[in-house]
């Protein structure tokens, strides 16, 4: 049984666990584990969190699995980018999902409910940035219909930043 919910306040500790394991899951081949550790000490605890789910310009959703929290999503909507010519653009800012139950469509669908999310708002498109060495992700986009138009430096920590792809899907 899958289902995807809106995060609430009340979430926020499964957002952090789910982003402690997946987000380090995602990128430990990026970055020395020091590195990572500050990224996730930084941007994944309670407070950063709930700083977040108060933010009305957010939106989270978790994707259950069995009723268990597996993933969570972080869409904004109306967030221009620089390369984009289309004002209603939606950035994908955070998509996670905890290793063992990818392969399950489970990334497939929460990515969809967000793309249609974002239709529904009358978004012309949806942007995102992901690390160049996270070919699973880029194919996964990839095949999603999205196309690679730029490139930045992620910051990480304070001596550490990644490259970056930005992508863009056109509805």
């Amino acid at each position: 049984m899958i289902s995807i919910k809106r995060a609430t306040d009340q979430d926020y500790k499964s957002i952090v666990s789910i982003g402690n394991i997946a987000v380090g899951e995602a990128h430990r081949e990026s970055c020395s584990a020091k590195d990572m550790s500050e990224y996730l000490q930084v941007h994944y605890n309670d407070t950063a969190i709930r700083e977040e789910l108060d933010d009305a310009n957010n939106i989270y959703h978790i994707i259950y699995f069995n009723s268990i929290p597996v993933g969570f999503s972080k869409i904004i909507l109306h967030a221009g980018h620089p390369a984009i010519q289309q004002d209603n653009v939606t950035k994908l800012d955070r998509i996670y999902l905890l290793q063992q139950y990818q392969g399950h469509t489970l990334g497939f669908q929460l990515l969809n409910f967000n793309i249609k999310l974002s239709k529904e708002n009358n978004q012309a498109g949806m942007w995102l940035y992901t690390w160049v060495g996270n070919k699973k992700a880029i194919g996964f986009y990839l095949k999603m219909g999205f196309t690679i138009i730029g490139e930045h430096q992620f910051k990480v920590s304070e001596t550490c930043y990644n490259p970056n792809h930005h992508m863009f899907l056109t509805y």
